[in-house]
């Protein structure tokens, strides 16, 4: 059982981890998207990219060229579904990639040892299973919002569609003038 002396420490160290990286992030300046992106910048596309196949377990093509396919257009719609939400969630997610970007807050907050590219696919689902199973919320809301929007960026692609033979949102007429 957690005494409230260790409750106490692991929630300061906590703190002292989440202010260093929310110092860190703002002296690092403004996030500068990527590759064609409209908010995802390079590292965060880059955690995008390792979390998907882990959200998306069975669900991603088998063969490898369509399986990387698959996943660059989760990027680039996790992009463009983020950009359509309010500025302060924005920040918050922004917040979130950060912590996930530094070395430290990825080992410490998410347990994942290897840099984001090479993340086994275990180490990513044992991440997603702490945070999904935390007792803090903040790790719960953290848990539901990549993972919610991987979930959107993938089944909104049209190339998913026929993997769950889903026919596609139906067709509107116009009415007659």
């Amino acid at each position: 059982m957690t005494s409230r002396r260790q409750f106490l420490k692991v929630g300061i160290a906590s703190a002292a981890v989440l202010a260093g990286a929310g110092w860190l992030a703002f002296r690092l300046g403004n996030r500068v998207p990527a590759g064609g992106r409209l908010w995802l910048d390079k590292r965060s596309a880059t955690i995008v990219a390792a979390l998907a196949p882990a959200v998306l377990e069975g669900m991603l093509p088998a063969e490898p060229a369509a399986r990387d396919k698959a996943i660059r257009a989760v990027v680039e719609a996790f992009d463009r579904a983020v950009i359509g939400l309010a500025p302060a969630v924005q920040e918050e997610i922004s917040q979130l990639f950060a912590l996930l970007g530094l070395g430290a807050g990825r080992f410490v907050v998410a347990g994942v040892r290897s840099a984001w590219p090479e993340a086994t696919l275990a180490e990513v689902s044992a991440f997603l299973a702490r945070w999904r199973n935390s007792r803090f919320a903040l790790l719960q809301a953290g848990y539901l919002a990549l993972t919610q929007l991987v979930v959107a960026a993938w089944y909104g692609n049209s190339d998913s569609w026929e993997r769950i033979a889903y026919p596609g949102p139906p067709l509107l007429e116009s009415p007659p003038a």
